[in-house]
């Protein structure tokens, strides 16, 4: 996938996090781990953002780094919401589904630029 694809993938992804978060029950243990949610899911297009104007092989490793930190925290958020019966699980099945396949994605991306970089010096 090029850097543009998903750009706008970690984009759509973090609007979908928006649309959910507006949806949570207002009670405050919701509101709280939504809120959590919020903050990790957004936080993945903007460090992907970042990542992509990177000056280096080691800037934008760090970054996917991150990246990486960010999509594992809102799978846990995801997890919770749902176990604590806060939403469904329904709800959360396509969201679940594209942390997965973004995190597979990042940790694929890491792992190749690791070895471009230690074979193009």
């Amino acid at each position: 996938m090029r850097m543009e694809g998903l750009r706008d993938r970690t984009k759509q992804f973090a609007l979908r996090v928006i649309r959910l978060y507006s949806s949570v029950p207002r009670d405050t243990a919701s509101q709280v781990n939504g809120k959590q949610l919020l903050r990790s899911g957004t936080s993945v297009a903007a460090n992907f953002r970042e990542a992509s104007r990177a000056r280096s092989y080691a800037e934008f490793i760090s970054k996917l780094g991150i990246i990486e930190q960010e999509l594992d925290e809102t799978a846990l958020w995801f997890e919770l919401l749902v176990e604590s019966n806060m939403v469904a699980q329904t709800k959360l099945g396509s969201l679940m589904q594209e942390v997965d396949e973004l995190l597979r994605i990042i940790v694929t991306a890491v792992k190749s630029t690791k070895k471009n970089s230690s074979t193009s010096k």
